[in-house]
């Protein structure tokens, strides 16, 4: 990457780093994506309960093969069948860690989720003891605003094809409230394969450092 890109790249990720501190989330710095399996590790306690949501960011940085290692009680949904899955979901709100990707994070230190199960948003509002959130930088908007034309156009699309879920944006690439002069955060399709089904923000948080966020100088996920 260009030096001068870099630089600019990393006062951003700074910036927006200072206000999820102001908003009692941990901040942590990766300058690349194999920077991030070290400082996960060190958010880790031997015997710790683990698991995590649908994330790519965080296959993007190894991080699987971290917590598959015997020091840890990894819960993982690959392993159970489907019908077990469910009941996997309900275990995490007891896991000692969660971890996940965040769909947005504002510059003013707000994170921002949209699902369709809703295990991870579930997750992170409530329940676990710790949240890892692993985000590129591309995941950083300016405002709120921001945050829901990325879900629309950079987000959904991309992980409606990976799960083969049939709805218009994984056909047109962009979400058909787009076009709605008059649109609300909520507007999309109403097929039975839509993700975008119910929506988080987290500003400031009561339980000070909870939620932990590793922001990477590389682009990561959807």
């Amino acid at each position: 990457m260009d030096a001068n890109k870099k630089t600019a790249i990393e006062k951003r990720i700074m910036k927006t780093g200072e206000n999820l501190k102001k908003n009692n989330m941990e901040f942590h710095y990766a300058p690349t994506a194999a920077d991030v399996r070290e400082i996960v590790e060190s958010l880790l306690s031997e015997g710790d309960v683990i698991t995590h949501g649908g994330t790519v960011s965080m296959e993007e940085c190894g991080i699987r093969e971290l917590i598959q290692s015997p020091k840890y009680n990894y819960l993982d949904r690959s392993k159970v069948s489907p019908e077990e899955v469910p009941e996997l979901y309900r275990k995490a709100f007891f896991a000692d860690v969660y971890i996940s990707s965040t769909n947005a994070v504002t510059e003013d230190g707000v994170l921002y989720n949209v699902d369709g199960n809703s295990n991870r948003i579930a997750a992170i509002a409530f329940g676990p003891k710790s949240v890892i959130i692993i985000a590129g930088y591309n995941k950083i908007v300016r405002n709120l605003e921001q945050a829901e034309i990325r879900v629309k156009t950079e987000a959904a699309p991309p992980n409606c094809i990976r799960l083969d879920c049939k709805t218009p944006c994984a056909e047109t690439g962009e979400c058909i409230s787009l076009g709605k002069a008059d649109r609300e955060m909520s507007d999309g399709c109403k097929g039975d394969g839509r993700i975008c089904c119910n929506y988080l923000i987290s500003a400031q948080q009561r339980h000070k450092n909870r939620i932990k966020v590793i922001l990477v100088g590389e682009e990561l996920g959807f």
